[in-house]
C-alpha cells in the first residue's frame, strides 16, 4: 500500500521538496508515495510508451512520458504514462521538453499494482479528466481488464478482444489482449 506521510505542505511548498523514489504525489492536500514498480507494470509501462511513441513521434502528433511529474490544479501527480498532444507539450523557447509540466495529460495512463488502492488510483484519473484531459485508461494486470474513461461519459471495462480507445489523429489500433501479450517475453 503506499505510504501516506505528514500533510503539512501547500502545494507550491511541496514542489520546491527533493525528488524522491518512488515519487510522492500531492493528493488533495496529503502527500502519498506512491509504489515501487514491479516487474509487469514496468513491462506494460514500457511497452505502451514505445507503441504509442512510435506511431505518434515522427508526425509530431503525440508524445507518450514514463512517470512524468504533471502538476496543475491542486494536485502533483505522477501518472505511469502521461500522453501530451505535441501542440501540448510546453516546449522551451530552444525547442527542448521542459523539466515542468504544469498541465494535466491529454490521456493519462495508470497501472494498479498490488499495493494500490484502486479507488485512490482512479481518482488522479478522473482528477485529470476534469481538469482537461480527454482520456483515461486504468490497466488491472490481474483482472486482465482496462476500464477506459472519457469525460461526459460512463467508463467501459474492456477485455478481450475488444480495440481500444486512442487520442483523436493517433494512428494506433490495441486490443485488451494484444496490450496483456507485452507480459510474456518467452
Amino acid at each position: 500500500m503506499a505510504e501516506l506521510l505528514t500533510p503539512t505542505l501547500t502545494l507550491p511548498q511541496f514542489l520546491q521538496q527533493p525528488e524522491t523514489k518512488p515519487a510522492n504525489e500531492y493528493i488533495n492536500g496529503e502527500i502519498v508515495q506512491k509504489p515501487m514498480p514491479k516487474g509487469r507494470h514496468s513491462r506494460l509501462q514500457g511497452k505502451l510508451c514505445a507503441t504509442i511513441n512510435q506511431v505518434s513521434e515522427e508526425g509530431k502528433i503525440a508524445y507518450a512520458f514514463p512517470e512524468l511529474r504533471c502538476s496543475f490544479g491542486t494536485r502533483s501527480i505522477v501518472p505511469d504514462v502521461s500522453v501530451f498532444r505535441w501542440d501540448r507539450i510546453p516546449f522551451t523557447s530552444e525547442g527542448e521538453v521542459p523539466d515542468n509540466f504544469n498541465i494535466p495529460p491529454d490521456w493519462i495512463v495508470e497501472i494498479l499494482s498490488p499495493e494500490q488502492r484502486p479507488n485512490k488510483v482512479l481518482s488522479n484519473i478522473l482528477y485529470c479528466l476534469n481538469q482537461g484531459s480527454n482520456l483515461g485508461w486504468f490497466i488491472d494486470p490481474d483482472d486482465l481488464s482496462i476500464l477506459c474513461l472519457m469525460p461526459q461519459q460512463q467508463p467501459v471495462i474492456c477485455q478481450g478482444d475488444v480495440v481500444l480507445p486512442v487520442l483523436r489523429d493517433i494512428n494506433l489500433t490495441l486490443t485488451v489482449n494484444q496490450v496483456f501479450s507485452w507480459l510474456k517475453m518467452v
